[in-house]
């Protein structure tokens, strides 16, 4: 595997600073010449790594000026599969979950379609809430289908990670797709995350499956505001990312992936 540029390995290293805290929020990072003795580079490489951050919206900088630290909510990127738990351990984190919520029931019309099944088949609805340093910042809704939901069962309901507990019995999400969009706020929310009823809410849809291209889940995240924030990287090599107005209904857009239980 190619090593990474060294632009973005020092992007991935301020990165890390600025959401750990080091800078404070409006903080000013150090000048180009410093980051440049501090890390063995050259000032043009700290411009490509201050552009990129620039551009996700890590920091800011006016003419004359030093790059400013901007308040950011936790980045999630696209570029690759990690469950909420490993996200969130992965920036230094602590994860948490805990069920509201899980019946046995029938798949409605848009879940049968995301899960190839037939309206009606038996799935397990399950609703969570999942906390960062024990604060509630989102409700999952996930439906599983009848094989998968019948592991899920079995799991604490103060269990961390689905993820995990599946992995442990042989079963690997692979691969999902996502929407990401905004929806508001209802009593179930307001419950599990004090947030005002009818508030904004960060939506992310997913489907996910297994190696073989099964699908395994159909889950609808609600993020309260300014905790998350999601990256897309895209380049000539990659699919381009897909925009879409929704007309009528859930649609789901090819794409790489983000977090998961």
């Amino acid at each position: 595997m190619a090593k990474p540029a060294r632009y973005r390995e020092l992007a991935a290293a301020l990165r890390a600073g600025v959401l750990s805290g080091e800078y404070g929020a409006g903080g000013r990072l150090p000048s180009e010449e410093a980051l440049a003795a501090a890390n063995g580079v050259s000032r043009g490489t700290v411009r490509q790594a201050l552009a990129l951050l620039r551009t996700e919206g890590v920091v800011t900088s006016r003419r004359g000026t030093r790059r400013v630290v901007l308040e950011q909510p936790r980045l999630q990127s696209f570029t690759e599969l990690l469950s909420f738990t490993r996200w969130a351990r992965s920036i230094g984190e602590e994860p948490g979950g805990s069920v509201d919520a899980l019946e046995w029931r029938g798949a409605d019309a848009t879940e049968a379609a995301q899960l190839r099944l037939a309206e009606g088949d038996r799935v397990l609805a399950v609703r969570r809430c999942r906390t960062l340093g024990g604060r509630p910042v989102m409700v999952e809704r996930t439906v599983y289908t009848e094989p998968v939901g019948a592991l899920v069962a079995e799991m604490p309901t103060d269990a961390v990670s689905v993820t995990e507990l599946l992995e442990s019995h042989g079963l690997v999400l692979a691969d999902a797709d996502h929407t990401v969009d905004l929806t508001l706020a209802d009593a179930d929310d307001v419950a599990l995350l004090g947030c005002e009823p009818g508030g904004p809410l960060l939506r992310e849809r997913r489907r996910t499956t297994d190696p073989t291209g099964l699908p395994v889940e159909w889950s609808e995240d609600r993020y309260l505001p300014d905790t998350v924030a999601f990256t897309v990287h895209n380049s000539l090599a990659a699919t381009s990312l897909a925009r879409l107005r929704e007309a009528v209904g859930p649609k789901v857009t090819e794409g790489p992936a983000a977090p998961a239980s």
